[in-house]
């Protein structure tokens, strides 16, 4: 026996009895286990703040922010809420791209008590309704060009106050005036329930403390589609993030507060919240912040300009610098650490951008209810190509079977794993909580093997979810949509190869009878990117006389995956 428990279920383990084999491969630097303090997420920049005031916090677009600065903008949002009736443990949405306003209204709507309700700038009404009924949130802040997705919901009162972000808000002069003449006009109406950031900002109210407690109050709620597909909002309490902003920083070698991270991937996105904004946070470090993350060439030539350091990105990413045409011209050496997540790391992909950096890029493993790093390759250590690596500090985790048995190394089960960053549930969900939270462990969804040093490699999912350029897309919702097309009959969605994104989304679609000949694939597209973000919509449709099905009649995604 490697891990001593095996053949014993979940249920009956509480971790203190588990033979921790990878911990000999951990860097020297990192600890076992990690104090994790109980305080809430705001914490993070409150403290940096008091330690560092100095320090420039983001830089967007050569428009600086220190901790100071920051500490004291997000205390003015804070307490702008409180005046605007934002009570404990209310939801308020963030509907942003990486802009110092994301980071700013993330740390005053903690400050004021509330929740943060995660959201894409990309959403449509439709998705926006949805989680805006879930998460009872009526107060947000969005990006201008977002507003005609919830103009419909400001209307109808869904949304009671929209607090309205420009990019020019916080770009330096000429810049703002540059982008303000370019840009494309989003018609705003001047009415009560929405308001501009520059407003907000100057807000003079004193805002009254709240009384948190870490590890049972939420600090935000996570969009996922869990293990059964349906959307829903994981709970991820103050001391989940923390946590996890600890044990990401941890991990890193040779860190100070002189790091400089790569702020690319979307903070509405967990991977990026938690390694690009909050572990920054956490250390004082400089975070350069880019809105649009497919803007390669200005990602390349701020690695160079600003000795950005830490990179934590998507292989789709790492794909597209490696192989722009003017990589060479930029000097990127200063990146020493990348964490690659979200999708599996290609090994070619992965020799190709240390050659290109000389940085070292590790493979890691999460999902939003783990808050979401649980698993990563040691970066001086043993990196063993192919693998998720070993789980974290303070993070236990084991293969399972259907049953919760635990099995032994090179059997293949489902991950379950089990530590401080686990979230608390499913909002709203409590059957669906219980079924995945068992005993303090979270069953992931995903297959796995361990080996017998402790290495973790992903053979398959459970669950039908697609990642594409490493965000998650799940076929249920993609179905649902292309169901409301009158000339849809029958209709499934899967994710085929794609060697830029990873995967990508494939409609086998068969049509009612009157419309077969009428109806073409553009169509098919155009009509869910109406009603879904662009990356959900399928850009490849099948047409089908019929879909391979069970004898009950439950339609084969598997069946259609291994024919595509």
């Amino acid at each position: 026996m490697v891990l001593g428990i095996e053949g014993k279920n979940i249920s009956e383990v509480d971790g203190k009895e588990i033979e921790r084999v990878w911990l000999k491969f951990y860097d020297p630097h990192v600890r076992e286990n990690v104090d994790i303090p109980e305080i809430p997420l705001n914490g993070l920049l409150e403290d940096s703040a008091e330690r560092n005031p100095d320090n420039i916090l983001c830089d967007f677009y050569g428009k600086t922010l220190t901790y100071r600065e920051v500490d004291e903008l997000s205390t003015r949002i804070a307490g702008y809420l409180q005046n605007q009736g934002v009570e404990k443990q209310d939801g308020v949405v963030l509907m942003l791209p990486n802009t110092p306003h994301y980071i700013i209204a993330y740390y005053g709507i903690l400050k004021a008590g509330g929740v943060v309700v995660q959201s894409s700038p990309l959403y449509t009404e439709r998705e926006m309704r949805h989680i805006l009924e879930n998460s009872g949130a009526r107060t947000g802040f969005f990006i201008e060009f977002a507003y005609p997705a919830i103009k419909g919901l400001v209307d109808q009162g869904m949304i009671e106050r929209a607090v309205i972000c420009r990019i020019e808000d916080f770009l330096p002069f000429p810049l703002n005036h540059l982008y303000r003449f370019k840009k494309e006009k989003v018609k705003v109406e001047n009415r009560k329930e929405v308001i501009y950031w520059r407003d907000v900002i100057n807000y003079s109210e004193k805002f009254s403390e709240v009384s948190i407690n870490p590890k049972e109050d939420v600090a935000v709620l996570q969009y996922t589609g869990g293990t059964t597909g349906v959307p829903k909002a994981v709970m991820l309490t103050h001391y989940n993030l923390v946590a996890n902003a600890i044990q990401v920083v941890e991990w890193l070698p040779e860190k100070s507060d002189r790091e400089v991270f790569a702020g690319v991937l979307p903070f509405f996105h967990v991977f990026g919240m938690t390694t690009s904004m909050n572990a920054p946070i956490y250390l004082s470090a400089k975070i350069v912040l880019f809105p649009d993350p497919r803007d390669i060439k200005r990602i390349m030539k701020a690695i160079e300009k600003h000795g950005i350091t830490i990179f934590c990105g998507v292989p789709t990413l790492f794909n597209a610098v490696v192989n722009h045409p003017d990589v060479k011209k930029y000097s990127l050496g200063t990146v020493r650490a990348c964490i690659s997540g979200a999708a599996p790391l290609p090994v070619e992909l992965k020799r190709k951008f240390e050659a290109v950096t000389g940085a070292k890029m590790i493979e890691g493993y999460g999902l939003s209810e783990t808050s979401p790093v649980t698993h990563a390759n040691p970066f001086n250590g043993l990196n063993k190509e192919g693998s998720i690596g070993i789980p974290f500090p303070n993070t236990l985790a084991v293969v399972v079977d259907d049953k919760g048995i635990v099995l032994s190394p090179g059997e293949i089960g489902e991950i379950a794993v089990k530590g401080p960053q686990v979230m608390k549930g499913y909002l709203g969900a409590e059957e669906e909580t219980e079924r995945v939270l068992i005993n303090g462990w979270l069953l992931t969804g995903d297959m796995a093997k361990m080996d017998e040093d402790g290495y973790f490699y992903i053979v398959d999912r459970k669950k039908d979810l697609i990642i594409v350029g490493g965000y998650n897309v799940y076929p249920r919702e993609v179905e649902e949509v292309l169901y409301e097309h009158p000339a849809i009959l029958e209709a499934a969605v899967v994710g085929v190869p794609d060697e830029y994104r990873g995967e990508t989304v494939k409609a086998f679609v068969v049509l009612k009878p009157e419309y077969r000949g009428r109806v073409n694939e553009r169509e098919i597209i155009e009509f869910c990117r109406e009603r879904i973000a662009v990356y959900k919509a399928p850009r490849l449709v099948e047409f089908r006389e019929e879909l391979p099905k069970t004898a009950v009649g439950k339609i084969l995604r598997r069946a259609l995956r291994e024919e595509s």
